[in-house]
């Protein structure tokens, strides 16, 4: 493996988020065109991509360099496509034949209770959302308010699609932190 790539990822294991965004930008394209072909899905092909480097990046401790980094990212990428696959299949099986979810399905609409419910966790987030870097707030705001994808987020923020990934990625990391010291 090169040596640039090993300083990287040893830079990355000492928490290094300019490392960590190289490496995003090096192997995104490998882990993506990997998903790509076996899902025949752009969305869930981003989707376990990014997913891939979230786990990664929580996992690069225990990333041996004997190793390809490279083999090491489509391993966690194969194993999260199959997790996926058995929970869609799990869900499936849960609800073939059980008439209350398909009707709660095909009953949408929110009921009084339900409203207030969804307006009062709305609010919660809404304040911790606030307590992100302004950066973090504008980015979880355009993709799940304004819902822009990637490319226009990139485009609006006038930075590089991956990077506009990552940041969103560390955005909803640390908004579940945030989260989870308030509980």
């Amino acid at each position: 493996m090169d040596n640039t790539v090993i300083d990287i990822i040893r830079k990355a294991k000492l928490g290094n988020q300019i490392a960590f965004s190289t490496l995003l930008d090096t192997f995104w394209n490998d882990v993506y065109g990997f998903q790509l072909k076996r899902t025949q899905n752009e969305n869930d092909a981003e989707d376990i991509t990014i997913q891939t480097f979230s786990k990664a990046f929580d996992k690069i401790g225990t990333y041996d360099e004997k190793y390809e980094f490279k083999t090491w990212l489509i391993a966690i990428s194969k194993n999260i496509h199959v997790d996926l696959v058995r929970k869609r299949k799990r869900n499936v099986l849960d609800s073939g034949g059980n008439n209350e979810a398909i009707k709660s399905v095909l009953d949408d609409a929110p009921s009084a209770e339900d409203r207030l419910i969804i307006e009062q966790n709305l609010a919660a987030l809404l304040l911790h959302i606030k307590k992100l870097k302004p950066h973090y707030q504008e980015v979880i705001n355009l993709r799940y308010f304004s819902e822009m994808s990637y490319a226009a987020i990139a485009q609006e923020l006038n930075e590089p699609i991956n990077n506009v990934k990552v940041k969103l990625l560390r955005a909803k990391k640390l908004l579940a932190e945030v989260i989870k010291n308030k509980m």
